[in-house]
């Protein structure tokens, strides 16, 4: 594919640069179930090459680290997980109250993690009524102190701590000291990663875009492709 401009000038410096990633909808496509997502073997071999050639390759979900870890299958990255939040020492004060809140929601399974929850309705036989439902629990949540955001048929719940994939972006820029980055997401947690870049001397924003994406994603990037394969194709010219 021609590559571009902004993003040939990004691959002519790898030393120089980050290539960070969401994980689901942008390495692993979407699955019905979290749990069976699976980064193609094609594009971990990308992901490798990639880690050899740049200065950084880091994969920044909304999965712990670990199951981020497992699911790409590429140990040469950097993983960082439930969007930033495993990077502030803050936010550990608020595991038994996400675990108690998840007890206290019996109407919903939630997707418990360490730091945060996901009630999924992808699966849901009447998506409507499963929203009508999970605007309850976002209320609910609001009321314990809890931050409810909504993406690609999910609502998640956080800490109230000042963390999201934008605070980890500077994070690890700031650590490898970069200052050329490019970014691939696709939901509206990217839309925080996407700001980040601001003000770095070449910021690079991918929309990685499905009918399920707001957008929002597609309105602030710089490149936008049609799903994990046609981002696997634009990986492979970096």
């Amino acid at each position: 594919m021609q590559l571009p401009t902004a993003l040939a000038e990004f691959a002519r410096e790898p030393d120089r640069a980050a290539v960070l990633l969401d994980v689901d909808g942008v390495l692993a496509p979407i699955v019905a179930r979290p749990e069976d997502a699976r980064v193609p073997e094609e594009t971990r071999s990308e992901l490798r090459r990639l880690a050899a050639r740049y200065a950084l390759v880091a994969c920044i979900s909304g999965r712990p680290g670990d199951d981020a870890q497992r699911i790409v299958g590429v140990d040469e990255l950097v993983y960082v997980g439930e969007h930033g939040l495993e990077l502030e020492p803050e936010a550990e004060a608020w595991v038994t109250r996400m675990s108690e809140f998840a007890d206290a929601t019996p109407e919903w399974p939630a997707e418990r993690k360490r730091l945060t929850l996901s009630f999924h309705w992808r699966e849901a036989r009447d998506p409507t009524a499963a929203v009508t439902t999970l605007e309850q629990v976002a209320e609910r949540a609001r009321h314990a102190g809890l931050v409810p955001r909504w993406g690609r048929k999910v609502l998640e719940l956080r800490p109230p701590v000042g963390a999201h994939k934008g605070t980890a972006v500077l994070r690890v820029l700031a650590d490898g000291k970069l200052d050329r980055a490019l970014y691939a997401g696709d939901d509206v947690t990217d839309l925080d990663a996407f700001r980040a870049l601001e003000g770095l001397e070449l910021g690079v924003r991918v929309a990685v875009v499905s009918g399920e994406a707001p957008p929002e994603l597609a309105e602030a990037a710089d490149v936008v492709v049609d799903g994990p394969g046609e981002f696997l194709a634009l990986l492979r010219e970096l």
